[in-house]
């Protein structure tokens, strides 16, 4: 093993002197003669169907394509240039205003979601694009038309939506934003409510292990957001929606360029649901009663003549929840047995800045350090149950970039320092503790388009609760012929378990908690460690003269140890450290077509195997759909002067899911040991007016099929048998919205 890891991070094998990439930049000339950088021009090789975009300084990077040797660079009124390519790096691309209409271009917008041929790791990119094709309100229902994630709903009372990947709940994702931690701790699972959709630019999902870069703590995946850059983004954009729930949704966004370098943008986020909903008729609330103020202050600096780029970030959220049974009144029936209620206050501040700087006369050369700083305060009761939490957190990292020879040998080093203090309320008792760490890492790439490439990171953590451990990451791509890539992965991760704030729906019945402490740093128990090992496969090409792609990948996730959060005791809720085995392994298969000009058709099929050791047995994860099977249709008509009309519609299949036990109840609160498989359909029409309006209605769970008796004991929510976490279905019914959109 030594041998291996010694050879993954310090061998340089030689494979050709071909550089794998080609750089360069876009640019036009102002009417003082100097050149200012062109972003989002489309990039790719003559009669291929591969390209890139430029980003917002105006630069790209592609793989080079030994078929094709020639680069079209396109940009929306700019003349299209076709480059011979005989260097790896091309410079300054000039492109020239559109003056006389003496061509005709042929233009093919890059698909909203791209799973690419040629990065190292398996990373699905999502584009602002792709979120306009649902209402898409917060983070957490970003995902809805999309199949490499899986959204759930936590219990029957709290309605927060919560993320799986690889058959494993969000805190094994490592959630960041624009490469700084973001939901993690006490953010846990409210936290995808507090990233509004319009604030954000774009999405990676990156399956398995990911970079050593951003930490030690990720195991089943890394998603990372990327936000509206005030310089690129529009100046003024307002959008408002509306649904039959009594929900209401106001966002918008303001940009001011102060300099050709420097921006600033005020994004305000607000919404409110005060319709009291009961549609099942058991005294509860189908949806919480809620109100939400999300601020951000936003600044950008970008010098591309000078190689300096920075961002800072202001943002202050306050945000209500109020759930319960209708006659709950929380100024008379706080904390007692008049009417079962919960009210939830949060108020959150963010604040993160980073700063790069890349080398004018070496591009491939650049340094940077990110820096956040947050502070998370929820008071919360939830019927006789209190639980208050203080998070704060800092983080920072440092990271140098550089080659070794030639571009096709890179790497990456740096040191990080976190801290995070937790001052926890549980009822009467107190847990209070700080983590902190230092960490450094190295990551070495090797890139070969037509061949092997791969990516091996090492990094080492001093930590005052895990103690010092390494962490390795491995990824391997190899173009097996043309358009084909294989893709191979393990890593390891580490973890503390926050058990209260990651499973705060326990709260919401009268389940008793029960904690097998062993000694550990972490309410007793030890910290969770396990490896993900992961391989993949995809094949891009053209059928009937039409793009096709068709992907499967199959990842497995071992735990070493791991804090089992046991529900198999209807009166009771069980976290002890694993003594066995406990394992997740994940298939998906995608297939990807354009079945006739701009209708395009995704399909995934997925299976689960989730197995865990508990007190009672070798178990199936409870509440994990064994089948999954998704399919979404998007249509759009040809952009026109009247404008444009965009069809949506998504349908996810979900099939039977093992129930936690409650055979010991009393016949009438006990549920069938699993329950049925369902379908969930989704839709929405947008009508596009002008590049600056346009509105949209649509439907969620337009099937009507919800959970019959999602709470078991609800005419009785303080004996002993009140339970609402069992949840493997809607609690609403079929939900319409309509909405509009402006930008300037």
């Amino acid at each position: 093993m030594r041998f291996l890891l010694f050879l993954c991070l310090f061998a340089i094998p030689y494979f050709g002197s071909a550089q794998i990439q080609v750089m360069g930049k876009v640019v036009e000339y102002n009417d003082k003669g100097k050149t200012i950088p062109l972003p989002y021009a489309n990039v790719y090789w003559l009669a291929s169907t591969e390209g890139a975009v430029s980003d917002s300084l105006g630069n790209f990077k592609i793989p080079y394509n030994a078929d094709s040797k020639k680069l079209i660079i396109s940009l929306m009124g700019y003349r299209s240039d076709t480059i011979p390519v005989n260097r790896p790096n091309l410079s300054n691309i000039v492109l020239y205003p559109n003056v006389i209409l003496d061509e005709v271009v042929v233009e093919k917008e890059v698909a909203p979601i791209q799973k690419s041929l040629f990065k190292v790791q398996n990373v699905v990119s999502v584009d602002s694009r792709e979120m306009l094709k649902a209402a898409c309100c917060n983070l957490s229902e970003s995902f809805e038309t999309n199949p490499t994630v899986d959204v759930n709903v936590s219990d029957a009372i709290l309605g927060a939506k919560q993320i799986q990947m690889l058959g494993l709940n969000s805190p094994y994702l490592l959630f960041t934003q624009e490469n700084m931690p973001s939901i993690r701790g006490a953010s846990q699972v409210f936290g995808l409510s507090f990233t509004p959709g319009s604030w954000i630019e774009s999405i990676q999902i990156t399956k398995g292990a990911g970079s050593v870069l951003n930490g030690f703590e990720s195991i089943s995946g890394h998603i990372n957001t990327e936000l509206m850059k005030p310089l690129t983004d529009k100046r003024f954009f307002l959008n408002m929606y509306g649904n039959n729930y009594e929900r209401y949704e106001f966002n918008s966004r303001y940009n001011h360029n102060i300099t050709d370098n420097l921006g600033t943008g005020l994004y305000v986020h607000a919404n409110l649901r005060n319709g009291y909903i009961d549609n099942n008729g058991d005294s509860f609330l189908d949806t919480p009663l809620a109100k939400q103020i999300n601020i951000m202050n936003r600044w950008q600096y970008m010098n591309p003549e000078n190689g300096w780029v920075g961002y800072a970030n202001v943002q202050y959220l306050t945000d209500t929840k109020e759930i319960g049974q209708n006659d709950f009144d929380s100024d008379t029936d706080k904390l007692t047995t008049n009417s079962w209620g919960s009210v939830i206050n949060t108020n959150r501040l963010d604040l993160s800045a980073k700063t790069g700087y890349v080398f004018p006369d070496l591009p491939y050369q650049s340094f940077g350090i990110q820096t956040a700083y947050s502070v998370h305060d929820q008071d919360s009761y939830y019927g006789l149950n209190v639980y208050d939490i203080n998070h704060s957190s800092f983080y920072t990292n440092l990271i140098f970039n550089s080659i070794i020879g030639s571009t096709q040998h890179k790497f990456k080093t740096g040191l990080s320092l976190t801290y995070d203090g937790f001052k926890e309320m549980v009822n009467s008792t107190a847990y209070n503790r700080y983590d902190n760490s230092i960490g450094t890492f190295f990551e070495y790439t090797f890139d070969n388009l037509e061949g092997l490439s791969f990516e091996s990171g090492l990094r080492i953590d001093r930590h005052n609760n895990l103690g010092t451990f390494i962490t390795p990451r491995f990824h391997l791509r190899y173009s097996l012929w043309d358009k084909a890539s294989f893709r191979a992965s393990f890593g390891r991760g580490k973890r503390g378990a926050n058990i209260f704030a990651e499973n705060q729906q326990l709260f919401a019945s009268s389940r008793q908690i029960a904690i097998t402490e062993n000694g550990g740093n972490y309410y007793g128990l030890r910290p969770e460690k396990a490896w993900n090992y992961g391989v993949s496969f995809i094949q891009k090409l053209y059928l009937w003269n039409r793009v096709m792609d068709f992907s499967v990948d199959f990842y497995r996730t071992q735990f070493e140890d791991q804090v089992v959060v046991d529900w198999e005791s209807p009166q009771e809720i069980g976290f002890y450290n694993l003594e066995g085995k406990s394992y997740s392994n994940s298939l998906q298969i995608d297939w990807n077509y354009e079945v006739i000009q701009n209708l395009h058709l995704r399909s995934t099929y997925k299976f689960f195997d989730v197995v865990t050791d508990y007190t009672s047995g070798t178990l199936e994860r409870p509440l994990q759909p064994k089948y999954r099977f998704f399919v979404n249709l998007g249509y759009e008509t040809k952009k026109v002067s009247e404008g444009q009309w965009r069809f949506d519609f998504t349908t996810n299949w979900l099939g039977s899911q093992r129930l936690p036990n409650t055979s010991t109840n009393p016949q009438e609160y006990r549920l069938p040991s699993h329950s049925p498989s369902y379908m969930l359909m989704n839709a929405q029409i947008t009508k596009v007016f002008s590049d600056k309006f346009e509105c949209y209605v649509g439907g969620e769970n337009i099937g009507n099929f919800t959970q019959s008796n999602p709470i078991i004991s609800s005419s009785d929510p303080f004996g002993p048998y009140f339970d609402s976490t069992i949840l493997y279905g809607p609690v609403l019914k079929s939900m319409y919205f309509i909405g509009f959109r402006y930008k300037t």
